[in-house]
């Protein structure tokens, strides 16, 4: 089953908070805009895999997901 745009957000933000990472912080090592990233968090962007990895390693975090 492939996660939807809501649930991998609340997985993210999650991840971000209990790390105690600002959405810009993430954004910033994860090399994609503030913006972008918060509207990742809030389930209103798409994401691309290349760019949800890099989430994840700023994250210290693993998504498992399929493409449909």
């Amino acid at each position: 089953m492939a996660l939807t745009k809501e649930e991998i957000a609340e997985i993210l933000k999650k991840a971000r908070e209990e790390k105690k990472l600002t959405q810009a912080e993430v954004a910033e090592k994860s090399k994609v805009s503030t913006n972008y990233y918060a509207a990742v968090e809030r389930g209103k962007e798409n994401i691309s895999t290349g760019k949800l990895n890099r989430i994840c390693e700023t994250l210290n975090i693993k998504i498992k997901f399929t493409i449909s």
